[in-house]
């Protein structure tokens, strides 16, 4: 069963059995503007939840992008490489960044739903 969830450092998270695929929200790609460089994670890397995992570097300003869980990254979007602008063209789609194998199920229930997130977004 599919899942989504998202963090309150703007990533979301799909949840596929026991692989998470991360991207950032398109509200964050809207703030940070034309995305011009993502730096990807090395596959195999263990992560906890709240390691810097990735950077993305804008037309306005660079930001990081932090493990929402902890676990190990299986696969990384390689596309971003030379297409870096999928993540404004479809940053909760085909700009996704990275997938991972979740260590910690119960970490997940510390996300937020949709409709927390777009509340917590509207607070800020």
């Amino acid at each position: 069963m599919k899942m989504k969830k998202y963090t309150k450092t703007h990533e979301w998270v799909e949840i596929n059995g026991n692989i998470a695929t991360v991207g950032i929200t398109d509200h964050a790609q809207q703030e940070l503007g034309d995305v011009v460089y993502v730096e990807l994670p090395k596959v195999g890397r263990e992560v906890k939840k709240g390691d810097v995992v990735a950077s993305i570097e804008s037309v306005k300003a660079a930001a990081d992008v932090y493990a929402p869980v902890s676990g190990k990254i299986t696969e990384v979007n390689e596309r971003l490489n030379s297409e870096p602008e999928l993540i404004n063209k479809s940053a909760e789609g085909e700009g996704w960044i990275f997938k991972m194998e979740i260590a910690n199920e119960d970490e997940l229930n510390e996300l937020l739903d949709e409709k927390a997130y777009r509340e917590f977004c509207e607070q800020q």
